[in-house]
C-alpha cells in the first residue's frame, strides 16, 4: 500500500477557536488563565484545544512535566523546530521560531540548522538528529542511532525525553494541521513536508 502526502491550503480554521478565555468551556478556563499568567497571552493553539478539557489537561500536563526534565530549553526548542519542519506545520514553526528566538535565545542560523535536523552545537546536533530520525522513522530507529546519541553524552533518561518531545510536538503539529489553527505569531512557512 502506498501513502500519498496531500498538500492542502487552509484558509480558515476548521475547528473553532474560542475568542477568549471566557468563551472557552468552563472547566478549561482555569487552565487557560494559568497559560496566560505564564506566557502573557493565550495562543490560539491552547484556546482551540480547550474545546476538549481532557486534551488540554493532557497537553499542559505533558508540557509541564517535560519542562522539568533534564533537556535544556534551547534543545527542546531545537527539537520542536525539527519536528515541525518534518511534519510541515507552519503554526508550530512560527510559534517555536518565536519562542526559540525570544525565550531560548537561539540565533537565526541555529534555527535554520534545527529545521534541517541539525544544530551548530555538537551535543545538541546529536539530539536533534536523533529526534528527526525518530520522527521520520516513526520510532523505528536502529542500534546505531541510539549509539550515536549516547556517544554525544545523552543517557537513557534524556533519550526518553527526546522521544517524548517528538511525540508531544508531533501531536501539536497534527492538531494544528487538522484544525487549520490561525497562526498568531510572526509567520514562518514550512517547506514541503517530506
Amino acid at each position: 500500500m502506498s501513502c500519498t502526502h496531500l498538500k492542502k491550503e487552509v484558509s480558515m480554521p476548521r475547528i473553532a477557536t474560542p475568542s477568549s478565555i471566557a468563551d472557552a468551556p468552563a472547566t478549561t478556563q482555569p487552565m487557560l488563565r494559568a497559560v496566560e499568567k505564564q506566557l502573557g497571552v493565550v495562543p490560539n493553539l491552547f484556546r482551540m484545544v480547550a474545546n476538549s478539557p481532557a486534551a488540554l489537561e493532557g497537553y499542559l500536563g505533558m508540557s509541564g512535566a517535560l519542562a522539568k526534565g533534564r533537556l535544556p530549553a534551547p534543545t527542546r526548542e531545537r527539537i520542536a523546530l525539527a519536528v515541525a519542519e518534518i511534519n510541515g506545520c507552519s503554526y508550530c514553526l512560527s510559534a517555536h521560531t518565536y519562542l526559540g528566538k525570544n525565550l531560548a535565545k537561539l540565533g537565526d542560523a541555529e534555527m535554520i540548522a534545527n529545521r534541517h535536523g541539525g544544530s551548530t552545537d555538537p551535543k545538541a546536533a546529536a539530539a536533534v538528529r536523533f529526534a528527526a530520525k525518530v520522527a521520520h522513522a516513526r520510532g523505528h530507529v536502529g542500534d546505531e542511532d541510539l549509539s550515536a546519541v549516547r556517544m554525544a553524552g545523552y543517557d537513557d533518561g534524556e533519550i526518553i525525553e527526546i522521544v517524548q518531545h517528538v511525540a508531544l510536538n508531533t501531536w501539536t503539529n497534527y492538531i494544528n494541521e487538522v484544525a487549520g489553527t490561525e497562526i498568531d505569531f510572526p509567520v514562518v512557512a514550512a517547506r514541503d513536508a517530506a
